[in-house]
């Protein structure tokens, strides 16, 4: 009959501690993992702040701008009551609002003028080589307006700015 005989214990001599170092490289493999995690985390908290910084610019430069539009309708509807406020009433030099807004660019502090309104249905003739085709224009062309907005994302030390640059017919 076949018994089964359990082995003698073999002491610590003849092991070699391969579980030693599997464990070691395990280890070195999860930090590895983790370290790149959290550089990954950090960047995307970048790019969402920068994200956030730039969306923030632009809506407060398109809020600076619509306010002014709104300003300019209500100056209009009032039939001569208020007059209407313009940095330039007849568009004879070219403006450039690229240039503008480098002007201002993280001013330190920021002026309290952060739009430029002028009127520009003088400089709009229908038929003309804007690239709106051969026909004249058959609206009204009373008033047209260029409104040119500027703002940062925060008033103390902005991050983003942005310009915007609208036509508004009231």
């Amino acid at each position: 009959m076949n018994t089964i005989r359990p082995r003698p214990f073999t002491g610590a001599r003849t092991q070699r501690g391969a579980v030693l170092y599997v464990a070691l490289i395990m280890l070195i493999l999860l930090a590895l993992i983790g370290i790149t995690a959290m550089q990954v985390t950090g960047l995307q908290e970048r790019m969402t702040a920068s994200y956030r910084s730039t969306n923030m610019a632009f809506q407060n430069a398109e809020g600076r701008a619509r306010g002014k539009e709104s300003d300019l309708q209500r100056q209009v509807q009032s039939g001569g009551g208020e007059s209407i406020e313009l940095d330039e009433s007849v568009c004879t030099a070219g403006f450039d609002p690229s240039a503008w807004a480098e002007t201002l660019k993280y001013a330190n502090p920021l002026p309290a003028k952060l739009s430029y309104t002028r009127r520009i249905d003088e400089c709009v003739s229908g038929g003309t080589g804007i690239g709106m085709g051969t026909a004249p224009i058959s609206e009204n062309t009373n008033l047209i307006f260029q409104v040119t907005a500027y703002a940062v994302d925060r008033g103390a030390n902005p991050g983003s700015d942005a310009v915007i640059d609208t036509i508004f017919v009231p």
